[in-house]
């Protein structure tokens, strides 16, 4: 298939020149336009290689068509042509993405090599794409587990949803797969090869959540000593993902708003806007339509990011994967922990059936887990599987334990450990009594009964008889 050359110029009689000295010389299909809004419109259909633009045109100029061009296409290679060349405008049009930059009256020869030069450019562009699509087609869908028809229809919609650009909101209760979700986005989009920064928002402190995601220059506060590059610019190219977005401040929506609208920020302390090009991925857990009526969160944000939706669904939602989940959590700690695990016995199974799993894949994740630390034989039993949340099995973990294992366990099991000896502590002091403890905990009695539901602790143990 021959390739395909594109003369943009309000003069006619350059337009008829330049085509007569490309037939003279090359075998490509060449198609003429006196404005930069047909040229666009020919643009749009994706079929042009290379495009020779004026600079100068009324209506649209061949910087203005570029400019635009860039928004829905980076393949077609483009060469500006000017009457009034400069070293200015030559770099200013290769910055924005042009690949040359001739000035007239044009020299044949050096007009014939630039085009060659440009028809394989666009060659390397169409095999690279032609790569880069089979390497997506031949990896398997991230580490999304499951055969129920909620799983089969969340995995088809997140492949329709990788192959578009567009930002993307997931919600879903904590523990779902958020951020698995996301990543199985970028990887199977065509920013894959790029980087995926992932930034907890929570867990960085309000007063310096702006300077995280946009960095600063140097002299903008007291102890900004040096410019930081901001997660936004370390992502440029590929995909950032915003964990927990309901979580972050007024005053950083506002600025984050202004990123999805212009794809441009300004760093604390700097006078100039820095553009990124990156794909947002964003998740909740929280209803950020209430938060809108209660004014925590901005409205129009709330709009850019819900761009496209994905609701992950709840462990109780998909009940018939959580055995092969369990299968595959107790492959995967098996294997790093050395442990000779062959399965699970009758009663165990049937327990993970059956319990209520409040922290969806998580919370199954670090069950297992912990079983597979705990099991001193070749099956997993039923006692395995329910001792670690009891407090006398979590008191055996010594601090110095923790540190074997990765963050987020370590301080799950920390926080039961606390948990469970917090609460009982409490119910010795109020006789049992979980009005009382509630009252004196500083929370609602029905929190209090759901924690000691989790952790089987019998408020009645602690009444005193005497």
């Amino acid at each position: 298939m021959k390739e395909s050359i594109l003369l943009v110029d309000d003069n006619i009689d350059m337009l008829n020149l330049l085509e007569r000295v490309i037939r003279q010389k090359l075998d490509v299909e060449v198609k003429e336009v006196c404005t930069g809004s047909n040229a666009l419109g020919l643009l749009a259909g994706n079929g042009i290689d290379v495009v020779v633009a004026d600079i100068n045109m009324p209506e649209m100029d061949g910087m203005t068509l570029l400019k635009k061009t860039r928004e829905f296409n980076s393949e077609t290679v483009f060469i500006i042509l000017t009457a009034f060349g400069t070293v200015e405008m030559a770099v200013e049009a290769l910055k924005i993405g042009a690949y040359d930059f001739l000035t007239k009256p044009i020299n044949n020869e050096r007009f014939i090599h630039t085009i060659k030069k440009a028809i394989e450019l666009r060659r390397v562009i169409k095999e690279k794409k032609l790569l880069e699509d089979k390497l997506r087609q031949s990896r398997p869908v991230c580490s999304i587990i499951g055969n129920s028809n909620v799983i089969k229809r969340l995995l088809d919609r997140i492949r329709t949803i990788a192959e578009t650009d567009e930002t993307v909101l997931i919600s879903g209760e904590t523990g779902t797969g958020k951020e698995l979700a996301a990543r199985t986005i970028h990887s199977l989009g065509k920013r894959f090869n790029k980087k995926f920064v992932a930034v907890n928002c929570p867990a960085i402190p309000e007063s310096i959540l702006e300077s995280e995601l946009f960095g600063y220059k140097k002299g903008a506060f007291t102890s900004a000593v040096s410019d930081k590059k901001g997660l936004f610019e370390s992502a440029d190219g590929g995909t950032i993902f915003l964990d927990e977005i309901g979580d972050i401040p007024r005053s950083t929506q506002t600025k984050l708003l202004r990123v999805l609208q212009e794809r441009e920020f300004k760093p604390l302390g700097d006078t100039d806007n820095v553009k990124v090009n990156v794909r947002v991925i964003a998740s909740t857990n929280q209803n950020l339509e209430k938060k809108i009526e209660e004014g925590s969160f901005r409205e129009d944000l709330y709009y850019r990011l819900n761009v496209i939706n994905v609701n992950m669904p709840s462990l109780r939602e998909r009940e018939e994967d959580i055995l092969l989940l369990a299968e595959y959590f107790l492959i995967e700690y098996s294997v790093e922990f050395k442990k000779n695990i062959e399965g699970f016995s009758d009663d165990a199974l049937s327990y993970l059936t059956r319990r209520t799993w409040h922290g969806n894949v998580r919370e199954l994740q670090n069950v297992i887990k912990r079983a597979v630390i705990f099991e001193k034989g070749k099956i997993i039993t039923r006692a395995t599987l329910d001792s670690p949340i009891r407090t006398d099995n979590i008191n055996k973990i010594i601090p110095g334990d923790l540190f074997l294992l990765d963050y987020k366990t370590a301080r799950h099991m920390a926080i039961e450990n606390f948990t469970v000896n917090y609460v009982k502590n409490l119910l010795g002091e109020t006789d049992g009594n979980v009005t009382r403890a509630a009252k004196k905990a500083g929370i609602i009695r029905q929190s209090l009964q759901q924690i000691m539901k989790k952790y089987k602790i019998n408020p009645r143990e602690y009444k005193n008889d005497f």
